[in-house]
């Protein structure tokens, strides 16, 4: 195109002489150099403009082809299925704790059986107060079996949830384009989230754990209490 418009500048390069005449005779035909100068200078005005339309499309060309970038989408969600096995997985183990679980009607349903705040005045024979200590044993001793099954199954996916992290961060510093730079952002904050979850399902199985264990000995002292009595009533 510069090519162009430098031979049509020196097309027109002859108006700038001085000529004997604006007419010319050449063969009965009328020549007007000034008038083919100007019509030359009309062309190369014409060129530049089209020039200039040409290399603003060029642009547009190249802003849709950004915005395309920007728009592509992860070509897979890596964190969805991570998260969703996960906190299933977590929420499966904690369904299935012996005795009393997680339910608040569950505990407020059972909590006063197994761990009485006292026996009465007439304590239950030995036999059944030994029962019901076994029983609080056997809740404590699950519960605290609980917390390291819970435990265990969030290390058992640190390894995975380390290597999606890594993977996220990979894409994100070879996205295509902001969406997926933002994707890949987004999700590594969601398996962040996901491992808070972990956390707090591992707080609140060690919190059960410790809890029972302490009713456990709150109710061991009140039947302790309530064999004294009912050994010294005897």
């Amino acid at each position: 195109m510069k090519r162009l418009l430098a031979s049509l500048a020196l097309i027109a390069a002859p108006a700038v002489f001085p000529l004997p005449a604006n007419a010319q005779f050449s063969g009965g035909v009328v020549y007007d150099p000034t008038n083919h100068a100007q019509n030359v200078l009309q062309a190369v005005r014409a060129l530049q403009q089209v020039e200039q339309q040409v290399q603003q499309l060029a642009h547009e060309v190249e802003m849709l082809e950004n915005m395309a970038r920007n728009l592509e989408t992860l070509p897979a969600n890596v964190a969805e299925t991570i998260i969703r096995n996960r906190i299933n997985r977590i929420h499966a183990l904690m369904s299935e704790a012996e005795g009393i679980g997680y339910g608040v009607a569950e505990i407020e349903r059972d909590y006063e059986t197994a761990y009485p705040e006292d026996f009465g005045e007439t304590p239950p024979p030995n036999a059944v107060l030994v029962g019901q200590s076994r029983a609080r044993w056997r809740q404590s001793r699950s519960a605290y079996r609980d917390t390291l099954v819970t435990v265990a199954t969030a290390l058992e996916d640190n390894e995975t949830d380390a290597d999606a992290i890594a993977g996220l961060v990979s894409r994100s510093q070879t996205a295509a384009g902001a969406l997926q730079a933002a994707q890949a952002g987004n999700q590594i904050e969601a398996i962040q989230a996901e491992q808070l979850i972990q956390m707090e399902a591992m707080m609140a199985a060690h919190y059960r754990a410790d809890a029972l264990e302490r009713a456990r000995a709150l109710a061991e002292a009140e039947r302790g209490r309530a064999r004294t009595k009912a050994f010294l009533e005897d």
